[in-house]
């Protein structure tokens, strides 16, 4: 099974992504992760990557979408894997298709988690993440030491303060949201689901939706 996880900044997808990757016992990965062991790995695209990294460039979809090829073809990834973050544009959601066409799969659901725009701007600007392990915290202050021990300081990152956040979204329903229309479109199985709750609330409403 195939998810592609969608929604804006702060909607959850990454820990919700975690929490049905666990409870579908299959790997989850973005495209950073795949982009980070490509390039440890010396892998052909990995080094064409590392050069465009290097330069401070983009990389190119074409590249991105070989390496994410070249991902979904491991042993790992037999079973299922969830997508956080990879599908951010049209043209990224199209590669894609052509990419599971071409291993012989196809993306089975696509999960859209909802939630309001100004819900995003409170959630989000009272955010913090410690500065060594990149963990996100809520109802904590910067300044104060990380909750897990790690050594790490909290801070608030320049991308959560409300102004940035509200051009993260702008970005957002711009680039992204027609995502979501393009999936329709192919009649794709999308889902959306409401991102306000508990954690384990959303995590049910997700594992429903992909049929657990």
């Amino acid at each position: 099974m195939i998810v592609v996880l969608l929604g804006p900044p702060g909607a959850g997808k990454g820990t919700q992504g975690e929490r049905v990757a666990a409870a579908l016992g299959v790997p989850k990965i973005a495209t950073g992760d795949v982009l980070r062991a490509a390039v440890k790995d010396g892998t052909t695209l990995g080094l064409e990557a590392k050069a465009y990294m290097d330069r401070g460039d983009l990389v190119p979809d074409a590249v991105i979408l070989g390496i994410m090829k070249e991902a979904l073809a491991q042993p790992a990834q037999a079973k299922g894997v969830i997508l956080d973050g990879v599908v951010r544009t049209v043209p990224q959601a199209e590669g894609l298709a052509t990419v599971t066409r071409e291993l012989g799969r196809a993306v089975d659901v696509v999960l859209v988690f909802d939630i309001a725009d100004q819900l995003l701007v409170d959630r989000l600007s009272g955010r913090t993440t410690c500065d060594k392990t990149q963990k996100p915290f809520t109802g904590l202050q910067p300044g104060a030491a990380c909750p897990d021990g790690c050594g790490g300081t909290l801070v608030r990152r320049k991308d959560d303060e409300p102004e940035a956040i509200l051009n993260r979204l702008r970005v957002y329903h711009a680039q992204t949201a027609p995502v979501l229309d393009w999936y329709l479109r192919q009649g794709a199985n999308v889902a959306r689901i409401d991102a306000v709750g508990s954690f384990d609330d959303v995590t049910a409403r997700a594992l429903k939706a992909v049929g657990r």
